[in-house]
């Protein structure tokens, strides 16, 4: 994607060639030895050319190419009448004079370009010995050591203890941990533990503290599902799970950063904010001012349950959207502490990937969650899971009655936490989402949208093309098949109600190929593209600025699919990470996309103006319903068809 050599570059090699020659001609007509010459020539070279880069790639030089031009002939001028008055002193050739340079300042990034191909390469070839066809998922062969670091807890501190990485808030003091430029706080309590008489109750703030708490190592996640393609399945479980996580640089002196909160993956039955993939280290440190927080909400039979025809179950009317409730504790914790951080609580981005998506979706409908975030990216998520009848919710209870030989309330609270965790895994698949209740929502969220009742947020609406095998590679081919059967009919009746709109969405017809994807599949990514497509249609209609992704990139390998788990690494950055999940990262894209996140949650333009990422041309993000397409390891907008 990034040009390996543009105009610029040859303009600032050349003018920089000039530099060093200069450097080199006058050290010598004031007879200074040859190795301080060396010296001399380098200095005023490199300086030379960090000026002179400085310039060229400025936002008001490369708005026009008037200005580019006018920037070359001016600085070409300068350099290259002092060293022809400096050579002609000396009598030699300025010719011979530059061709070192030019070797130093061409070849080299050439040669640098061709040795990260290699590394690429290399990482490819790697990960298709570990995966081979991919048919068996997502696999995670850690050492015990790095399981043991990441399921490390924190430590009581006393209150004498000082640091440069404490931080007070409201609730306590936070004692982080600082690796190179970035300070994480990581397992910080947003809310009470949800343990005991709290189990299946709302969430409950904390008290003020004065207290000291170490904050060096992820939380527990959540009681959860556990499949062969999780990695999560390595990180401790329980109950007490309500923490988050903030990173930030430490180098940054600016203040009232935009925030970014991310909301994890994971069909409302397993994931948590330690999955690597998600991490906000390298987003941080590409780009010091913004801070990144992540967090944990309950999932499963512990964050989504019906007990209202259970005995005893009337007090417990909130357990049916408990991981709802969750994350609107954290974001009110958020608001009210991260300026401790250097954040601003009234420039909150809400970032969230498939699960965490809809999460989103629904809390931008959300009484509750008013005024909590300003700006909502989510990719690959849409409110329609919300309408699935209670009666789903309902026949998980009677199963978890069943499976546990409960019959009241009070013989579900004496459960202990490992009989929990054996009937998640048993009953993943009869898992409940979000459902709609009149005590977080006044009226159905599609209406909500259309009408312009939250027009005040703008959206990021992300679209994969093929999700069904991603999601598949996390839980294995056989409870992949259990849960299409279970979900087939749902996905039908939701398609009928879209047919209406279906010959508008352009997207759901040209970008599928009937032929490389199984049946069911295929009518997997159908409803998910049109359900993803319908929210950003009923945003746009409400008066939303709505900016519309479509993702479409080729899997390294074809088994494991493309789609949240890249998108999310790309945004990210998180290289390293992404390799876990069998794929390498498209540097270029991923560099790319993250500046369009920052510009976003900044409140920025979303446009691109050329070179201000090296080597990359002009880019216009254009709104709804144009959508930016990531494809074949390219980015461009086109226009999607509304009518």
């Amino acid at each position: 994607m990034k040009k390996l050599y543009t105009i610029d570059d040859f303009m600032i090699a050349f003018i920089s060639a000039l530099g060093y020659g200069y450097g080199d001609t006058v050290s010598r007509l004031f007879g200074l030895p040859d190795w301080l010459c060396l010296v001399i020539c380098f200095a005023v070279g490199i300086t030379a050319e960090e000026i002179i880069s400085k310039i060229i790639f400025s936002k008001n030089i490369q708005k026009k190419t008037a200005n580019r031009v006018t920037a070359y002939i001016v600085l070409f001028l300068i350099f290259v009448v002092g060293h022809f008055i400096s050579n002609k002193y000396f009598g030699v050739s300025m010719i011979d004079g530059l061709k070192e340079e030019f070797v130093f300042t061409i070849v080299l990034p050439i040669i640098g370009f061709f040795v990260n191909l290699i590394i690429r390469r290399f990482h490819i070839e790697k990960i298709q010995d570990i995966y081979n066809d991919g048919k068996d998922g997502f696999v995670f062969d850690l050492k015990q050591e790095t399981i043991d670091e990441a399921n490390q807890q924190n430590k009581s501190v006393s209150e004498e203890r000082s640091s440069d990485c404490k931080v007070v808030t409201k609730t306590g003091a936070y004692i982080g941990n600082k690796t190179e430029n970035v300070i994480g706080y990581y397992g910080i309590p947003y809310a009470k533990p949800p343990v005991g008489e709290l189990r299946w109750k709302a969430p409950e703030p904390l008290p003020l503290s004065n207290e000291v708490f170490e904050a060096k190592n992820f939380g527990a996640s959540a009681i959860q599902a556990e499949h062969d393609g999780l990695i999560l399945k390595h990180h401790r479980q329980s109950e007490d799970c309500l923490t988050l996580n903030i990173c930030l640089n430490s180098e940054s002196k600016k203040r009232k950063k935009p925030v970014i909160v991310l909301f994890h993956h994971g069909d409302f039955s397993y994931g948590g904010s330690a999955d690597p993939l998600i991490s906000g280290e390298n987003l941080v440190t590409a780009h010091p001012d913004f801070i990144f927080v992540s967090f944990n909400y309950r999932l499963g039979i512990l964050g989504f349950i019906d007990f209202s025809e259970v005995p005893g179950g009337e007090a417990y009317q909130d357990a049916l959207n408990l991981g709802l409730l969750d994350q609107i504790a954290a974001l009110q914790w958020i608001k009210n502490n991260i300026s401790a951080f250097g954040g601003n609580p009234n420039k909150i981005t809400a970032l969230g990937f498939e699960a965490g998506a809809t999460s989103v979706c629904l809390l931008a409908a959300c009484e509750k969650a008013k005024g909590l975030f300003q700006k909502a990216f989510v990719f690959n998520g849409n409110a329609e899971m919300i309408n699935k009848t209670p009666e789903c919710s309902k026949e998980l209870t009677k199963m978890l009655m069943n499976e546990t030989d409960s019959s009241t309330m009070d013989d579900l609270l004496r459960l202990d936490t490992e009989t929990l965790k054996t009937v998640s895994r048993k009953l993943w698949a009869n898992m409940n989402y979000p459902t709609y209740s009149e005590k977080l929502f006044r009226k159905n969220i599609y209406d909500i949208y259309r009408n312009g009742e939250i027009s005040d947020i703008d959206f990021v609406v992300g679209i994969p093309s093929k999700e069904s095998k991603v999601f598949r590679s996390f839980v294995g081919n056989k409870n992949f098949e259990e849960a299409v059967s279970l979900t087939m009919e749902e996905y039908k009746r939701t398609i009928e109600a879209f047919s209406s709109e279906s010959e508008q969405i352009s997207l759901s017809k040209d970008e599928i190929s009937e032929q490389h994807l199984p049946e069911k599949e295929m009518l997997i990514d159908k409803w998910n593209i049109m359900s993803i497509y319908h929210v950003a249609k009923m945003l746009y209609e409400g008066g939303n600025n709505v900016y519309l992704i479509y993702w479409d990139e080729k899997p390294l390998i074809e088994e494991l699919g493309s789609g949240s788990v890249d998108a999310a690494a790309s945004f990210l950055g998180n290289n390293k990470e992404l390799q876990l999940y069998g794929n390498v990262l498209d540097s270029d894209i991923s560099e790319i996309l993250q500046c369009f996140l920052c510009k976003f949650a900044d409140g920025n333009a979303m446009k691109l103006y050329h070179n201000e990422i090296k080597g990359v041309d002009a880019l216009n993000w254009e709104k709804f319903p144009k959508a930016l397409i990531v494809k074949d390891e390219k980015i461009l907008c086109v226009k999607g068809t509304t009518d």
